[in-house]
């Protein structure tokens, strides 16, 4: 006799299991939760480029395409998909995997005989049970060299293992707040950074560009991203989280080293932003999926340089609209050349994020492609570090982050 599907034994495997358990368990776990519910269960997580999803049981299966197969369907668009297994003629559900609304890869759930996969319910089960997964490999990346080793094509540079240990996961999203980054090259990266938060009716978001290609550039954007979050955390003024960046890096940065920067705030009640431009790129302002302005206002010295300035810093202010979004990116993004040596540029970001968005494609999914189009345009070869960060006001009510269909 068969036995009857125990969902409740399966989330018990994830949590109990869990306790007491490393990466290199991961895989046992899930494959021991999905028997419980008479299903073959197999997580693939996605690589730092975000070019191919890995499987945990590199013996079992191989690496899959995002752009081109079903299983990169389901994580580009996080929406469970229903398909038919090649190996045993069953039905089978791909299943997005996020840790919050960060995407991080999918589960394929291979369904017991008979079983329908358009079934909702089972789908939503089976969408909870991912969610549950998705938690448990998080909270074991810190620990585990075997995850952080199937997720890098490539080994990461002494900069990019900083930057990667500093950063907020690459999406995050609240009832008021929705924040997306992408930091490219992967492997190189160190020079840039981003952060965000919120607290109360107060969201900040932060992006860095520091002077260099070098691992002294990985340094002084390490330490203006702590000086700056060690200052918000405190509870201080836009100017004086700038201002405590300015200290430490004058103080600590070698050669007079210094990074350029946007600070926010948003005010999440009222939609009144807020911020400083330390000689950054100017935030663009998106309304109706269409790139409204520049915001020019908020003008200082990078951090670091605010001493050889007696001109007063005044932030700049502009208030959003439901559904606006802000775009803040790094010169590395649109100073890439292609062989005939034609930037990247403003025009085509903003034409690019526009298309995507009319498209109605998650903001994760938007950069995802942008910073790919924008390694084409330079042959895949980068000579700056390139940061783009889409903050959106509020979330929207059914936000594309999340699956649709359930």
């Amino acid at each position: 006799m068969v036995e009857a599907p125990d969902w409740y034994a399966a989330l018990c495997d994830v949590v109990e299991l869990g306790h007491v358990a490393g990466g290199d368990d991961l895989a046992w776990i899930v494959a021991r939760a999905g028997s419980r519910v008479g299903m073959d269960v197999e997580l693939y997580l996605a690589d730092l480029p975000q070019r191919r999803l890995h499987p945990l049981r590199t013996d079992l299966a191989e690496p899959l395409d995002i752009d081109s197969t079903l299983a990169g369907r389901a994580f580009r668009l996080v929406e469970p998909l229903t398909t038919t297994d090649r190996t045993t003629g069953r039905p089978a559900l791909w299943v997005p995997v996020l840790d919050g609304t960060a995407r991080i890869g999918v589960i394929s759930f291979v369904l017991p005989e008979g079983a329908d996969a358009a079934d909702r319910d089972l789908v939503a089960r089976c969408w909870t049970l991912a969610g549950l997964i998705g938690h448990l490999c998080v909270t074991k990346f810190p620990q585990s060299d075997t995850l952080h080793r199937l997720t890098r094509p490539k080994p990461l540079a002494v900069t990019a293992e900083l930057l990667w240990q500093l950063l907020p996961p690459r999406t995050f999203a609240c009832r008021d707040l929705t924040v997306s980054a992408v930091v490219e090259y992967y492997d190189q990266a160190g020079g840039d950074g981003y952060d965000y938060t919120t607290q109360g009716t107060v969201g900040h978001v932060a992006v860095f560009d520091a002077t260099g290609h070098d691992l002294q550039a990985g340094l002084v954007c390490s330490m203006a991203l702590a000086a700056t979050r060690r200052a918000r955390r405190a509870g201080r003024s836009l100017r004086d989280i700038a201002h405590e960046a300015d200290e430490i890096l004058r103080a600590n940065a070698a050669g007079s080293r210094f990074t350029t920067a946007v600070l926010a705030e948003l005010r999440l009640d009222t939609g009144v932003l807020s911020y400083l431009n330390a000689g950054h790129p100017p935030p663009i302002l998106l309304r109706g999926g269409k790139a409204l302005k520049e915001l020019p206002d908020g003008r200082r010295m990078p951090l670091g340089l605010q001493h050889l300035s007696a001109k007063p810093v005044v932030p700049g202010r502009e208030r959003l609209e439901p559904g606006d979004r802000l775009l803040l990116y790094t010169d590395g993004i649109t100073q890439a050349r292609d062989e005939h040596g034609e930037e990247f540029g403003v025009e085509r970001l903003t034409g690019l994020v526009e298309r995507h968005c009319a498209a109605g494609l998650p903001a994760p999914e938007t950069l995802r492609r942008i910073s790919h189009a924008m390694l084409e345009h330079q042959q895949g070869i980068l000579h700056d570090d390139a940061t783009l960060l889409m903050m959106e006001w509020p979330t929207p009510p059914h936000p594309s982050l999340l699956p649709t269909s359930l």
